[in-house]
């Protein structure tokens, strides 16, 4: 299980971008790297061609790039400060069948996250 997934709100710890918090849009598992959104954002030089539904206009755009996963930190749901993410497993019955999951809690509260 991932300690950070796509979706999450995170802080970024480390680097230029040092304190800003946002969700994350994607995460890169063989490069260890996540996107956030408004986080490591950089200019692109973007060529205009062509695209399937019509022409793409070229220009300067401005793109989120990856950052490094330890860069970042989940933001705890009750104190809204970076947390260590911990794990607990239940037992969970559906259909009569009883199956082990494992759950991503909060080191700093104990909250499910």
């Amino acid at each position: 299980m991932a300690k950070i997934k796509k979706g999450d709100q995170v802080i970024v710890i480390a680097g230029r971008d040092k304190g800003k918090t946002g969700r994350v849009l994607e995460v890169l598992k063989d490069s260890d790297r996540v996107v956030v959104e408004g986080v490591q954002r950089v200019t692109k030089h973007v060529k205009a061609g062509q695209t399937a539904r019509g022409t793409r206009t070229g220009g300067i755009e401005t793109v989120e790039a990856p950052i490094h996963v330890s860069n970042v930190m989940l933001v705890d749901p009750e104190t809204k400060k970076g947390t260590r993410v911990g794990y607990r497993t239940e037992q969970v019955e559906r259909d009569g069948r009883t199956r082990t999951v494992r759950v991503r809690v909060a080191k700093r509260s104990g909250k499910d996250i």
